[in-house]
Formats: structure tokens, sequence, C-alpha cells
């Protein structure tokens, strides 16, 4: 190191009247370094180093780089959008069944006691000030409580509080993974996951889902995957983009696979309970016995709040497989940003106990998808009698947004629904083969805003291409004019196969 002597001029001018800051520190005679006196009479000085020196480290001109995370760091959704050519039909309204926020449509309002506990925790003045980066403690107890049950019980301390789910998938993916590890995640899938991991220098591995399952996982593809640097398993159930929902044995499958490498598991569990009656959806926490998760929840969508941005980790580690270490980690890591908002904070006790049950009830009833025991002979009267068939189902049926999606785009030629159990999305096959005007799923979604300005999202965007996603959180008669549009795309597009062919639409 270069020896460097810095002086604090203390009375007068004086060489000998300025104190050297390693004199006081060293015990030598004040102005004096290695036997030489530099002080200098301004009173405050230091010893320079040679002009070489001072040269050596000197930029000459701005070179002002961005870091290797921010070069890395791509959201494939917005990659693929914003080199699209969206440009709606003048003499129709855009209808857009791509966006993910359930508010966007002002359909879906939460509950008033939500806003009231919200109201309240503003009015308290109690929670104006930073809140510790994991949480207040009483606001953890009440996640805690909320979602503990005897096969995951849960305490304050199994709690890290985040500013939205994606900030605790952020810590979760932080927390297991260095660089050079790898991931699996599911393929069709939330396209953050990828997002995170390539940015920090971790490798995506993408597990396939089955479309003619509903979407379950293959399980010996992802069991193929898995190496000695995979550090985590990502399950998203229920399903964006998918909508499905994993049954308890399957959900058990995956835990198995796991189990057998010692792979934990990061739950995205962020739809948890958004599941259509007739369907469950057990944590895997409550299903596993020795592997570690890590649940990533919030109240983004089932309280219909995602602009509040308040989420959660939660840890079930019942062998204490993590030990210190995971939790102390999860910790510092949070203390990047200091956690979720604090206002949200102090109401997340009042929202948990006061939002009444018909609220959630009356969330799904619009998503729900009631089995059309006759829907061949719906289809069949629109094809004999030419009735307009959504107009037939919204006004003879009253069918909600999921309903009318599905059966109204089930009779479309060259397109191939999967239905839908869970969380607020739909996904379409396209029969390319059918469309030969377009090369892909990106060209079909973008062609369909040109013509009809309806945007549904081409799930190129998911790596899963030749389908596209829809949201079902819009109103009904939005619904109804969006899959008539649609159908008339189609009909405007469909060529059938050659007769040589195996045109299984005709």
């Amino acid at each position: 190191m270069e020896n460097r002597s810095y002086f604090v001029k203390t009375n007068g001018t004086s060489g000998n009247k300025t104190t050297s800051i390693n004199a006081l520190i060293s015990g030598k005679p004040m102005g004096v370094v290695n036997g030489k006196n530099h002080a200098h009479g301004d009173g405050v000085g230091h010893v320079n180093p040679s002009p070489a020196k001072a040269m050596k480290g000197r930029r000459l001109r701005w070179t002002v780089k961005p870091s290797e995370m921010s070069i890395n760091t791509v959201n494939p959704i917005r990659s693929i959008v914003d080199e699209m050519k969206l440009t709606p039909h003048p003499d129709k309204p855009m209808i857009a069944l791509s966006i993910g926020d359930p508010t966007v449509f002002g359909n879906l309002p939460t509950d008033d006691a939500v806003l009231q506990a919200m109201k309240d925790a503003i009015d308290s003045h109690k929670y104006n000030g930073y809140a510790p980066s994991v949480g207040y403690a009483t606001s953890r107890q009440a996640v805690a409580n909320f979602y503990s049950c005897p096969k995951a019980p849960l305490e304050a301390e199994d709690v890290i509080l985040t500013s939205g789910c994606s900030h605790a998938i952020d810590l979760v993916i932080s927390v297991l993974c260095n660089a050079g590890d790898n991931i699996l995640v599911p393929r069709p899938g939330f396209s953050l996951y990828k997002t995170l991991a390539v940015s920090m220098g971790i490798k995506v591995k993408f597990y396939d889902l089955l479309p003619e399952k509903e979407w379950e996982v293959d399980l010996k593809h992802m069991e193929s995957l898995i190496d000695d640097r995979t550090s985590c398993l990502v399950v998203t159930n229920p399903s964006n983009p998918c909508g499905s929902v994993y049954s308890k044995e399957h959900l058990q499958k995956i835990l198995r696979v796991a189990s057998r490498h010692c792979v934990p598991i990061l739950a995205d569990e962020i739809y948890s309970d958004m599941v259509l009656p007739g369907c469950e959806c057990p944590s895997m926490a409550s299903l596993s016995s020795d592997v570690p998760i890590l649940s990533c929840g919030g109240l983004a969508k089932r309280w219909l709040v995602p602009g509040w941005r308040m989420g959660w980790v939660l840890i079930h580690d019942r062998n204490d497989v993590f030990g210190p270490a995971i939790r102390q980690g999860l910790v510092k890591l949070s203390q990047r940003i200091l956690g979720g908002c604090s206002i949200v904070q102090g109401a997340l006790e009042g929202i948990f106990n006061n939002t009444p049950q018909s609220f959630y009830d009356n969330t799904i009833s619009l998503l729900k998808v009631r089995e059309l025991w006759c829907c061949d002979q719906v289809a069949a009267l629109f094809l004999l009698h030419r009735v307009h068939l959504f107009f037939f189902f919204f006004f003879f049926f009253s069918l909600c947004p999921a309903e009318i999606c599905y059966s109204g785009l089930s009779i479309v030629p060259g397109l191939r629904p999967v239905r839908t159990s869970g969380a607020m999305y739909l996904m379409v096959g396209i029969n390319m083969d059918h469309f030969p005007d377009f090369q892909n799923d990106v060209d079909f979604t973008e062609r369909m805003v040109t013509e009809q300005s309806v945007f549904c999202l081409p799930t190129s965007a998911f790596e899963y291409p030749n389908f596209f996603r829809i949201v079902l959180t819009v109103p009904e008669e939005m619904m109804v004019e969006a899959c008539s549009r649609i159908r008339e795309f189609c009909e405007g597009h469909y060529q059938p196969l050659g007769l040589d062919g195996n045109d299984l639409d005709q």
C-alpha cells in the first residue's frame, strides 16, 4: 500500500501546529513520516504519490458499461411482444386477453373487508416506518396462522414477507443456487424463473408438461434432467400459463422424484385455492415427508390486489435439511431491499380474519367451467340451423367466460383448447398445418390483432410454441365478442389438409 499521511490543522498556520493523523495513531512526532517533515503550511495536506503512479489508474475517457447481470436479464414475454407489430383493426375496439392482471377490466374488485383492513392500518399510524426486512413479527404470525395445517405446521419464524410473489421467487432461487448450478422449470411455464436464473448465471433445464393429460408433468423427462448440479425443482400449481391443477397423487409422484435425488422444491403456489369446484389443490408441503419445500405465495391473485406487492416465502423443513444456513441466507437476502410494504403488512391480520368466504366463492364462480352435457348437441344445432353459437351460449345458458371460451373454441376448426381447472388461464392449441398463412404462434396472434383486434399471448413466450394463452377474467360480454372474432379469424384462414392427409378436423 502507498504510505500516505493526512494532516488536520489544529491552531494557527505553522507546520509544527499541524497534527498528523498517522502521528496520532503511531505516536511519531507531528508532521514527521519516515524521518522527514511533510507538514504543509496550509494546514491540510498529504504525501502525494509519484506522477507515474497517479497516472497509472486514471481513466482518460468515460467508459460506463452495463453489468453482466443486466445484460443477461431478459424477459421472454417482453422480448416477443415488443417485436410484434400490433396494429388493431381501426373499426374494432381492442380486446386484450393477454394480461394476467385481474383488476384490468374493473369487473373483479377486491372485497370491502380487504380495503377496510388497509384503511385501519393507515389510520393507526403504526406502519409508517421501516419494518424488519423479513416483516413484522405479528404479520408473519398472521400468515403462519392462515396457512398452517396439521401436516404442514408453520410459525412466524417460518415466514419471510416479500415485495410480491416475484420477490419471493427471487429470494428462493438466490438462496438455493450458485452460478453454474441448474434448476428444473416446467415447459410451458412462467417466464420469470428463467429471467431470474439466467441473470445469475444459473442454467435452466425445462421439463415437459403434457397437454393430452391436462398438463401433468412428464415425470420420466423431469427425472432424466437431474444431475449433481441441480439445486432446485420448480413446481407451479395451479399453473400459469396452463390453468392446470395437479391431483394429490400426481404431486406425490413429483415428490418421490425429488426425494430420490435429494432436490429441494420451490413451490409456486400464488394461485392456491383458485381452483374450480370439484378440484382439490393440496399444498406440496402437506404431502411431503422428507423433501424440504420453500412455498411462494402472496395477496395478488386470491385477494385481487396485485399492485399492493405483498408476498411471502413459507419455509417447510420438517427434517431440518436446510438447517440454520438457508434461513439465515433468506434473512440476509431480504435485507437487500428491506421487504414488503409496511402498511400492507399491518393490514394482513385484518385481511385474513375478516374477508368473507362469499368473496372467494364469487371469484371462483366467474372462473368455473361447468360440465356441459349437451356440448355436442349445441354444436350440432349450430351447424344445422346456423345459430350464432356465442349468442346462443350467452343468452340461453348464461355461461361464465371460461365456459364461453372453452365450449365456443372447442368447435372452431384448427383450434384445440385444453380444459382449465384453476388459476385464471386457458391454453388453446393451434394446428399450424391448417393455417399455412402463418409461420408460427407469434405470426398467428399478431395477425389476429391486425384483423380482429383481439390479442392473445403467444406461448412461445412460455417456451412452448403453437398455442396461445387466454386470460379468463374479462367480462362475459367481452369474452363472447372475443370468441366470435377468433372464430371469424380462423374460418377466414383455415385450410383443410389434402385428401391423403389425416385431417382430424373434418
